[in-house]
C-alpha cells in the first residue's frame, strides 16, 4: 500500500469515527436539549444520524463510485460547517469552533481521495 493510501484510509476513519460516533456515545439527554436549545424540529437529530451513517458507509465502502463519495464530502462539508455556525450562534465561540476540527481533517480526507482518484 502506498504511503498516499495509508494516510487517505488513517485520515479518513478517523474523520468518520470524530462525525460518526457523538451520536451515540454522548449522553441522548444532551443531544436532545442541544436540538431543542437550537430551535431544530425534534426529529432532525435521527435525521442527522440516519444521514451521517449512510454518508460514512459510502465514503468507506471502496466499491462505492467516486461521485457518491464527493457528494459525501460535500454534505459531510456542509454539516460540519452548519454545526459550527449554528453552535457559535447559541453556545459561543469555544463550542461554535469545535465541529472545524473535524471539518480540517475531512479536507485532508478530502484532499488525499482527490489525489488517489483524479491526478495521472
Amino acid at each position: 500500500m502506498s504511503k498516499e493510501k495509508k494516510i487517505y484510509w488513517t485520515v479518513t476513519i478517523i474523520t468518520m469515527a470524530l462525525i460518526v460516533l457523538p451520536s451515540y456515545f454522548a449522553p441522548r439527554e444532551y443531544l436532545e436539549e442541544t436540538i431543542r436549545r437550537m430551535q431544530f424540529p425534534d426529529y432532525f437529530g435521527l435525521e442527522l444520524d440516519i444521514l451521517k451513517v449512510v454518508g460514512a458507509a459510502i465514503i468507506l465502502i471502496p466499491a462505492i463510485p467516486a461521485m457518491f463519495k464527493e457528494w459525501s464530502y460535500v454534505g459531510f462539508g456542509i454539516l460540519l460547517l452548519s454545526a459550527s455556525l449554528a453552535h457559535f450562534l447559541i453556545d459561543g465561540w469555544a463550542k461554535g469552533i469545535a465541529p472545524l476540527v473535524p471539518f480540517a481533517i475531512l479536507s485532508v480526507s478530502y484532499y488525499y481521495f482527490r489525489k488517489l482518484n483524479y491526478t495521472k
